[in-house]
């Protein structure tokens, strides 16, 4: 499981978008997203660099 640290998101659209991101690049992952904490899991695939890069052309920053 990878886990990101997010900042921008704040509602159910967010929610769909980040999701979307993240299995345009892994379509069998998990996605767990945490608006409270700001932070996504990602399970079932393990391309950190891609995962973000999809994230952050979302819309979102991927915090380091």
């Amino acid at each position: 499981m990878l886990s990101f640290k997010v900042e921008g998101m704040s509602c159910g659209h967010c929610v769909q978008s980040v999701t979307q991101a993240v299995q345009k690049v892994a379509p069998g992952a998990q996605v767990a997203v945490d608006l409270e904490a700001g932070r996504v899991e990602v399970t079932g695939d393990d391309r950190r660099d891609a995962l973000a890069a999809a994230i952050e052309e979302a819309g979102y920053k991927v915090a380091a």
